[in-house]
C-alpha cells in the first residue's frame, strides 16, 4: 500500500459488517436489478381492474339518430347496455337494470350524472386521468335549454366511453 501523506490511496476491499448494506457493483454475469419506475399519482391509487368482456364502440351519430327515430326509447336502450357492459367489464357500477330504473324514476336526471362518473371510473381504475366527471351531467342539466348542452354531454361522455374500449381492445 502506498501513502501519500499518511493517506491511504489504495481502495479497500473489506467485507461490510454485520448489519451493514453492502454497495459493491454486480460482479460479471451477475444480474443487475433496476429500481422500479416510479409512476406519477393523480392523487388515487390505482385498483386492479376485472378484465371482463370489451364493451362495444357506439357511433355518437348513431345513437342521436336513433334517439330522435324512436322518440327517446332508443336513450333508455343505450343506458341499460353502457352500464351493463361496464359492469361486466370491470365488476363495478350499477349494471344494466339498475341503470335503467334510474333514468325511468328519475325522469333521467340522475343518469347524466352518474353514466360519466362511471365512464370516468374506468379511466381512474387504470391510473388514468378521468376525461369525464359527474359534473360533466351539467352540460345537460344547464344546456338543455338551448339543446346544444345534451349532445356536448353526449359527444364527451361516448366518445370517452368509445376511447377507453379502443384502449383496451375494442374495433
Amino acid at each position: 500500500m502506498s501513502t501519500i501523506d499518511g493517506q491511504n490511496t489504495q481502495p479497500s476491499h473489506s467485507q461490510p459488517q454485520y448489519g451493514q448494506p453492502q454497495y459493491a457493483q454486480p460482479q460479471y454475469g451477475q444480474p443487475q436489478y433496476a429500481p422500479a419506475p416510479v409512476q406519477q399519482s393523480y392523487g388515487y391509487a390505482p385498483v386492479p381492474m376485472q378484465s371482463g368482456p370489451v364493451g362495444k364502440v357506439r357511433s355518437t351519430w348513431a345513437v342521436i339518430g336513433l334517439s330522435i327515430i324512436t322518440f327517446g326509447i332508443y336513450g333508455f336502450v343505450y343506458y341499460f347496455s353502457v352500464h351493463e357492459e361496464i359492469k361486466r367489464h370491470s365488476g363495478e357500477g350499477v349494471g344494466g337494470a339498475v341503470g335503467l330504473i334510474i333514468a325511468l324514476f328519475t325522469l333521467g336526471l340522475v343518469t347524466p350524472f352518474l353514466l360519466p362518473n362511471e365512464v370516468g371510473n374506468l379511466y381512474a381504475r387504470q391510473g388514468r386521468p378521468r376525461p369525464v366527471t359527474a359534473t360533466t351531467g351539467l352540460w345537460v342539466l344547464l344546456g338543455s335549454f338551448i339543446l346544444i348542452g345534451p349532445l356536448v354531454w353526449l359527444v364527451k361522455t361516448n366518445g370517452a366511453l368509445n376511447a377507453y374500449w379502443r384502449s383496451v381492445g375494442a374495433r
